[in-house]
């Protein structure tokens, strides 16, 4: 007797082509929350849109810092002629070279300094800088150059701790009592830094140097310079403590006292 061939019963459900994608996918669980895809790469517009956005907030912030450390400086710039007199020319460090000779545009500042106190401008020269390191001393080549140029020792005095202009200016006026005072810098850095003095409480006005050429270090210098108003407006909203305060100093009120032979 002969084996029947037995078929197996297939079952096709005529569906609609919608329903069996239905029917495939899986059912939601109730009270699950369903995890949501994630994009496998970032629409490229959306990059550019939000990189534009950033952009254009940090151009305006900078833009509106710029603006207000001007108007905060305005009308205080003078030439050394013309400056009024008052105690102390602050004169702000700059580069030295690893020969121990201030760069030239720290060379230039030391000359309207020593101008000042020759012509009766200031009682006494305010020299603040970087000596963060042993190998690295701004106060002291400042020092060192003005004394071998002609100004007695006695009607300078040092900050060591001048590590940038905020810290200047706050020290000026917390450690070494200064309360009226010629700021003595670049024609660059003139509003930020009669802003920063001002806004520590030091009744200021500024001689610059405008002797450098405007070309490729000068041109450098300005656009930092400009950036770094935005770091100004924050430290005179915020008022932070300088690196190192310490107790208060006689030296420049000794210096102011000191003769001028």
């Amino acid at each position: 007797m002969g084996l029947k061939e037995i078929k197996p019963r297939v079952v096709l459900e005529k569906l609609e082509p919608r329903a069996v994608l239905r029917k495939l996918e899986p059912r939601a669980v109730p009270g699950k929350r369903e995890p949501r895809a994630i994009p496998s790469k970032i629409a490229p517009r959306a990059v550019l849109r939000w990189s534009a956005i950033v952009v254009l907030v940090g151009a305006l912030t900078v833009l509106a810092s710029i603006g207000w450390v001007r108007f905060r400086a305005g009308g205080h710039e003078y030439t050394a002629g013309a400056v009024p007199a008052t105690d102390v020319a602050i004169v702000f460090g700059a580069q030295v070279y690893d020969d121990g000779e201030p760069s030239p545009y720290l060379a230039a500042r030391l000359d309207i300094g020593q101008r000042l106190l020759e012509t009766g401008k200031v009682k006494a020269i305010l020299l603040t800088g970087d000596n963060g390191r042993r190998t690295y001393d701004e106060p002291e080549a400042m020092r060192r150059y003005l004394v071998r140029k002609g100004v007695p020792a006695a009607k300078i005095a040092l900050d060591y701790a001048g590590f940038d202009t905020y810290q200047s200016c706050t020290r000026a006026y917390k450690i070494f009592g200064v309360r009226r005072a010629i700021a003595v810098t670049q024609d660059f850095s003139v509003p930020r830094t009669v802003a920063l003095c001002r806004a520590a409480g030091i009744e200021t006005d500024a001689v610059a140097d405008h002797s450098q050429p405007h070309e490729g270090v000068w041109i450098k210098c300005w656009v930092r310079d400009q950036i770094a108003s935005t770091k100004a407006v924050w430290e005179m909203a915020t008022e932070p403590d300088p690196k190192f305060l310490g107790r208060e100093e006689t030296s420049v009120r000794d210096a102011m006292a000191a003769s001028p032979r």
